[in-house]
Formats: C-alpha cells, structure tokens, sequence
C-alpha cells in the first residue's frame, strides 16, 4: 500500500515538472494560431482576457508577440560584438514574450496596476501589447484593427512614429507588413477554432 502512494506521489511530481517545462516551452507550429492554442490553452484564455480589455484583436496582439519573441519567454535582443567577434552589449533591454523594455514596462506596470507583471509571463506580455496598441489609438488615432501601422507604433514609441522616420525604414515597414500578414492569417484561422476554444477546457496553465 505504501509503494502505491510513494508510486502515485512521484507520477504527480513528475507531472508538474512536465507541466512547468511546458510552460516555458514554444509552441511546436507558430504558423497556425489554432495549433498554438490547442497546445497553451492558458494563452487563449489570457489574449482574450487582454481583448475584452483593451479591445484589440486576439490575432493582432499575438502576431505582434511572434514577430518580437517568436513565442520566448525569455528572448532578448542578441549582443553587440566587438571586432565582430567579442559578445559585448545588448542594445536594448527589451525582455520576453513582448520585447518590452524596462522603462515602457515600468510605465505599464503603473498604469495598469499590475506591479508584480513578469515579461516572462505569457498573461502580462499579451496584456502589454494590448494596453500599448490602446495608447496608440487613443494618442495617435491608429484604429484598433490596423496591425501594420499599431506594429509601428509598438516598434518606434508614439513619438517615434508621429515623427514618421519609420517612412524612410525599409526594413522596419517591411516587417510590419509581415505582422499585418501574420495577423490575418491568425484571424482566418481563429475564426474556425474560436468556438471551439470558448467552449472547451481551458486550463490553467500557460
């Protein structure tokens, strides 16, 4: 009877180990956002949290995230090198699923109240982008459904794109290009899956 418990007992440690690796692991196939939430069902629950909140778009908001950490929890932008071979500083202290840097997380953090949100964690990185792109509508006007030009704005700081260098950024808006791309193939993807998602189990890890 007792190696029946200790038995049962290392199944459930082992379990959660798993279920804490898993976590923090991304999602086998990014391409498709029905894949991505069948396998974190927490992440659906948390984006449309964000939503209903700041009422951004689910396939906006994570196409964003993709293009910043590739789903990472823990990316960062790679370091300088000097002489091209000597790792050396990284240029930003962007950090996580949203590539927030400390300052604009700080200033989230206030705002939002949230003072214990993590980068690291999936709930307060979707909810960044939402309330970022909902300080870009209201300060700059972007409509809430416009994934390229809130990209934008995400990328260069309200400042950053009413100046309109990003104009002259080849790069830059071909990358927002890329998102607003993304962004509908995760819409057209969310729309066959979505009832089944608010229906179904959504779990609560994520």
């Amino acid at each position: 009877m007792k190696r029946k418990i200790a038995a049962s007992l290392a199944a459930c440690v082992a379990g959660v180990v798993l279920v804490s690796h898993g976590c923090a692991s991304t999602p086998s196939n990014t391409s498709d956002i029905c894949d991505v939430f069948d396998e974190k069902p927490g992440w659906y629950r948390h984006a449309k949290k964000a939503e209903k909140t700041w009422r951004i778009p689910i396939p906006i908001m994570m196409a964003t995230a993709y293009k910043e950490s590739s789903f990472k929890h823990d990316a960062r932008p790679p370091r300088t090198k000097i002489l091209g071979v000597i790792p050396w500083r990284r240029p930003s202290s962007a950090l996580g699923f949203a590539q927030a840097t400390d300052e604009t997380w700080e200033d989230y953090k206030r705002d939002s109240g949230r003072n214990r949100a993590s980068r690291k964690r999936f709930a307060d990185a979707i909810d960044f982008v939402g309330w970022y792109f909902d300080r870009a509508h209201r300060v700059l006007g972007i409509p809430r459904n416009d994934a390229r030009s809130l990209y934008l704005a995400y990328h260069e700081g309200l400042t950053g794109y009413r100046n309109g260098a990003w104009k002259r950024n080849t790069w830059l808006r071909g990358a927002a290009d890329r998102v607003a791309a993304n962004s509908q193939r995760y819409e057209r993807q969310l729309g066959t899956c979505r009832r089944f998602l608010d229906r179904g189990w959504l779990g609560i890890f994520g």
